[in-house]
């Protein structure tokens, strides 16, 4: 069995990071891309993949919620990262000598606010530490890259700003994903069951669909929609609830939602991360 966990980005990423503090027992290995990643934990080079979902302040990754029903894998856990972002800069350079900042758009949105009062423009780059990464290359003293103190490390990158995400609460929602489904007994731990699925052409299919988890008390903690099969009246949606699809509570909704829908696919059942409660009530 592999003892690798991958994740998208270079060394110094959030995500590599994150597959540090949450799985410090595999080896992490970094992949130019999401699809990437997820073909490394299909062959078998790799056990786990770390992937980003959504963030407090920028929203959601969008490109997962194609990959997650698509990919074959099982999500089988979930972590909540605290993003802390700092402006680095080549040895030499000064705050006032900055113009431009690369990063990850996800990045840029978190800081928005601060470079703004800065006065430097955000420049998109492909992902936060491959902005390191350049801009330790460039050598420019007048473009900085929005990354970890990890990456700033990694690439010889002095600190000009430290922490300037624009909200304190910044923090990722990573799912941690396997080939194999997590097998998990209901009753025990709270657990959250992410699924997806499609509903009829029918009229208020949608409302009618979600209704079985309001009138059995099943928490629907979020709901994405996205457009497939290159049409815009064929949309499908991912769900995160709060509960085990062997509760009988769930089994109704569930019930419910399959009258409603041309298919349901369950993407897994796993462990709620001890932060998820705060998170929520935010």
């Amino acid at each position: 069995m592999s003892s690798v966990i991958v994740f998208q980005g270079e060394i110094g990423a959030y995500s590599h990071l994150a597959c540090l503090k949450f799985y410090p027992d595999l080896t992490p290995l970094p992949c130019a891309s999401f699809a990437e990643a997820f073909k490394a934990v299909q062959s078998g080079q790799a056990k786990l993949a770390m992937i980003p979902v959504e963030n407090t302040v920028a929203g959601r990754v969008s490109d997962i919620y194609h990959l997650l029903p698509e990919g074959g894998l099982h999500i089988i856990g979930e972590n909540y990262l605290p993003i802390h972002h700092q402006l680095l800069a080549v040895k030499g350079a000064k705050l006032a000598d900055i113009k431009i900042a690369r990063s990850h758009p996800m990045a840029l949105g978190q800081v928005r606010k601060r470079l703004s009062r800065m006065g430097i423009k955000p420049i998109v780059d492909t992902d936060t530490a491959g902005a390191a990464k350049a801009v330790s290359e460039l050598g420019n003293k007048s473009v900085a890259a929005i990354a970890s103190i990890v990456a700033g490390e990694t690439y010889g990158l002095n600190v000009l700003a430290a922490d300037i995400e624009d909200a304190a609460h910044n923090t990722t929602r990573f799912l941690t994903l396997s080939e194999t489904p997590l097998d998990i007994a209901a009753g025990g731990v709270p657990v959250v069951t992410s699924f997806v699925f499609k509903v009829r052409s029918v009229p208020s299919a949608l409302y009618k669909a979600l209704g079985g988890f309001a009138t059995n008390g099943v928490n629907m903690t979020k709901l994405e929609s996205y457009m497939v099969g290159g049409s815009f009246s064929a949309a499908q949606f991912y769900a995160d609830v709060e509960g085990h699809p062997d509760d009988d509570a769930m089994k109704h909704a569930l019930e419910e939602l399959s009258f409603f829908t041309e298919n349901v696919t369950i993407l897994g059942t796993y462990p709620a991360d001890d932060l998820r409660k705060g998170q929520a009530s935010s």
